[in-house]
C-alpha cells in the first residue's frame, strides 16, 4: 500500500477537489456553485485557490463556456475516480439483507423493458424483500448518465451504451422486431411479405417529431420506409392502436410475444432484416461492489435471461 503524507494532505483542503470536478462537469462558475449550493463568490473563491496550488489557469472562459486547460483534463479522472472511492466509502455498508431492508431502488428504463421486468419483479420483492420499494422511470440517452453520476438513479435498463470507466455495463438479451395485427381486422396470414409490410398502415411507437420514430434509424439502415399512419410514446398505445384498428405495429419480440395475445393480436416475424440496440443493464463504478446493487442486477438478469428467446 502506497504511502500516506497525512501531514500533507492535512495542509490541503479536499473540498478544493470537490470544487474542480464539480467544474469540470458544469463548465461554468455559477452553475458549479449551484451543483455544490454555495454562492459563486465562494466558488469564484475556490478556484483561485486551485489556480494557485496547481499553478495552472485549469479553466479558461470561451465564450459563454469555462474551458478545461491540458492541466485540468489531467487532474479530471484522478480526481474523479479519488471522490467516486470517498463516496463509496461513506456510503458502503457492511451487508444487505433483503427480508429486513427499507430501501428504495431508483432505476431508469429506455424502449419496452420497464413493461418487461417491473411485473415480475415487483412480484419477487413482494416475497423475498417485502420492506425494499421500487421506483422506475423513463430515461433518454441524453440524461442517463447525469443522473447515474448524480444518484438520482441505482442503474439503468435498455438501449444504453457507454465506454466511459466510471460505468459498468451488462448485456441482458439482443433485441429482435416482431409484427402485431389484428387478424379479424386484417386478411394477413401467418406471416407477412415485404411487400404488404411496406405498403400497409403502421402505428409505432415515438419520442420525437419523426414518424418512424424510434424504427428511424434501423429502417435507415436498410433504406426502408413504413406507411405510419399514426403513433404513440407508449408501446401499450401502440398495442391498443393495433386491436382497434386494421393497422401493423412493429414491437420489440419479447414486447409482442408478451403482450400481443392480451390484445388479441397476432405476431409474426418482421419481413425484413432491421437491426435496433441490444438491451444492458448500466451502473455506475460506486455501486459495482454495493451487496444491495449486487443484488438487484442478479434478479433483474434473472428475471429478463429467462424470457423466450426471439426468433
Amino acid at each position: 500500500m502506497q504511502s500516506i503524507d497525512h501531514f500533507d494532505l492535512r495542509n490541503f483542503d479536499l473540498n478544493l477537489l470537490i470544487a474542480f470536478d464539480a467544474m469540470m462537469r458544469e463548465r461554468s462558475v455559477t452553475r458549479a456553485a449551484e451543483r455544490l449550493k454555495i454562492r459563486q463568490p465562494a466558488m469564484s473563491h475556490n478556484l483561485s485557490l486551485l489556480r494557485t496550488l496547481f499553478q495552472d489557469e485549469l479553466f479558461v472562459r470561451v465564450g459563454t463556456v469555462m474551458q478545461p486547460t491540458m492541466r485540468a483534463q489531467l487532474l479530471a479522472e484522478p480526481v474523479e475516480q479519488a471522490l467516486g472511492m470517498m463516496q463509496a466509502v461513506i456510503h458502503a455498508t457492511s451487508e444487505f439483507d433483503p427480508m429486513t431492508d427499507q430501501r428504495i431502488f431508483r432505476m431508469g428504463f429506455s424502449s419496452e423493458v420497464e413493461l418487461l421486468l417491473m411485473p415480475e419483479l415487483a412480484s419477487r420483492l413482494r416475497q423475498r424483500a417485502p420492506g425494499v420499494r421500487l421506483h422506475g422511470r423513463p430515461v433518454q440517452q441524453r440524461d442517463v448518465y447525469r443522473m447515474l453520476d448524480d444518484r438520482i438513479l441505482n442503474l439503468a435498463i435498455g438501449c444504453f451504451d457507454s465506454q466511459a470507466q466510471r460505468y459498468r455495463q451488462q448485456p441482458l438479451f439482443e433485441q429482435s422486431l416482431s409484427c402485431v395485427f389484428h387478424p379479424d381486422m386484417m386478411a394477413l396470414g401467418e406471416s407477412i411479405s415485404l411487400e404488404e409490410y411496406l405498403s400497409l398502415p403502421h402505428s409505432v411507437v415515438s419520442l420525437s417529431e419523426s414518424l418512424h420514430g424510434c424504427l428511424e434509424a434501423a429502417l435507415d439502415a436498410v433504406g426502408g420506409k413504413l406507411n405510419v399512419v399514426a403513433t404513440s410514446s407508449e408501446f401499450l398505445g401502440v398495442l391498443g392502436m393495433a386491436a382497434s384498428a386494421p393497422l401493423i405495429a412493429t414491437l420489440p419480440t419479447r414486447m409482442a410475444r408478451r403482450y400481443g395475445e392480451a390484445f388479441g393480436l397476432r405476431v409474426v416475424p418482421v419481413p425484413m432484416t432491421l437491426t435496433v440496440p441490444d438491451v444492458s443493464l448500466i451502473w455506475t463504478a460506486q455501486e459495482d461492489n454495493h451487496p444491495a446493487s449486487q443484488w438487484l442486477r442478479s434478479e433483474i438478469a434473472d428475471i429478463l435471461g429467462r424470457m423466450d428467446v426471439p426468433w
